[in-house]
């Protein structure tokens, strides 16, 4: 279970970084039923470090020594990162933590410690896509995904920038504690429970979202009618455009085509009915606009490379599947 938090910090650390940890691990909201964890900032140089803030220095009476009892230990980014030597003694205090059993979380360019202690050999990371090719080329055992906000290979979580460090914590969260505590913190920090970060297990059903309002009533009507068979030319009347417009300014705005769009979307409500509810595997298929229970595990497995039934087990348990 976790419930000790360890951020291990460099000098000229970015402090919105170290907030996003301290906003999502850092705050006591027992009062709303929610886990409090035993949250400490930690130096690897020293009692006093800069910031990459001109004038922000930050101070903290805990040492390397503090890691040794976390049961996460998050590297948020620095601006020295990519270009330096670290503290033997943190690269030793990682690999200890790593072989106990701890997770370890960079966020953005926290990464290169990671893959200075070793961390990164042979597994999939993230990071910000400006730090990407120096990141391949400073640890070719690693294999870098540029284009993901996050990548979980447990016990070593990696993050891309700044706001794809909530995602990770978040998934983290969900991952330990459940969909609600994950679902209620990201309430109060006024953020998506979840996005996904390329990775296919644990995604939270986002709400349709476009940057421009064109086909943003048609987007809220599709999320409303998943269960029906819907066509481009029904969605091009009601966007008041020709058919080839509409999948022309649908791809422009969103990113993907309508009928990936609406797949993805019944895919993560399936999602959410396997969590949350004991329906049948016929009932959410017909919920979803699968039709079948067949045609659900065919597009399930597709999508996230596993079955609705394991997924099933994943949150809720032997029994619920």
């Amino acid at each position: 279970m976790l419930k000790n938090v360890a951020a291990v910090l460099l000098d000229e650390a970015h402090p919105f970084e170290l907030g996003v940890v301290c906003e999502v691990f850092g705050l006591d909201r027992s009062d709303e039923g929610l886990p409090v964890y035993d949250f400490a900032v930690v130096s690897a140089e020293g009692a006093s470090l800069r910031t990459h803030v001109p004038g922000l220095t930050l101070s903290t009476p805990y040492g390397l020594e503090r890691l040794e009892e976390a049961d996460l230990i998050v590297v948020p980014a620095s601006d020295a990162a990519p270009a330096c030597d670290f503290p033997p003694a943190l690269l030793d205090a990682l690999n200890r933590a790593v072989d106990r059993g701890t997770r370890v979380l960079s966020v953005c360019s926290g990464v290169f410690v990671l893959g200075a202690a070793g961390l990164l050999d042979g597994r999939r990371c993230a990071v910000h896509w400006r730090h990407a090719k120096e990141l391949a080329r400073r640890f070719p055992r690693a294999r870098v995904e540029p284009d993901v906000l996050y990548v979980d290979e447990d016990p070593v979580i990696t993050s891309a920038g700044t706001a794809a460090g909530i995602d990770a914590c978040l998934h983290i969260v969900r991952k330990e504690q459940g969909p609600q505590v994950a679902n209620r913190i990201a309430r109060r920090m006024v953020v998506p429970p979840h996005r996904d970060g390329g990775q296919a297990q644990y995604i939270e059903r986002p709400l349709p979202a476009s940057p421009c309002d064109t086909v943003g009533e048609v987007l809220a009507w599709m999320e409303e009618h998943l269960d029906q068979e819907i066509t481009v030319e029904q969605l091009a009347v009601r966007a008041h455009m020709s058919p080839r417009t509409f999948a022309r300014r649908f791809q422009q705005e969103t990113g993907t085509t309508p009928y990936r769009w609406l797949l993805r979307q019944r895919v993560l409500l399936a999602q959410e009915l396997l969590e949350a509810t004991d329906e049948t595997m016929d009932a959410i298929a017909s919920r979803t606009g699968f039709g079948t229970a067949a045609a659900l595990r065919h597009q399930f497995v597709r999508t996230l490379g596993t079955t609705p039934n394991a997924y099933r087990r994943t949150f809720r348990g032997p029994r619920a599947a």
